[in-house]
């Protein structure tokens, strides 16, 4: 898995595996799912990040058991 942001676009990519892209979705305003061949998520696209994510500049990874 793979967390980027792009201060440019300000655009958060977090990509779950590295799978063709088949479609996008828009799946509400704002929010892009990009589907693989297999018809299952590949990654999410947050537009205005900035917007939406506290800090761009911080991750925490949590695992729970």
């Amino acid at each position: 898995m793979k967390v980027s942001y792009d201060k440019e676009t300000d655009s958060l990519t977090i990509t779950l595996r590295d799978d063709r892209i088949k479609e996008s979705d828009e799946i509400r305003p704002g929010v892009i799912a990009d589907f693989g061949y297999d018809g299952g998520v590949v990654r999410f696209e947050i537009m205005q990040a900035s917007k939406v994510v506290g800090n761009t500049r911080e991750m925490q990874f949590v695992i729970s058991e």
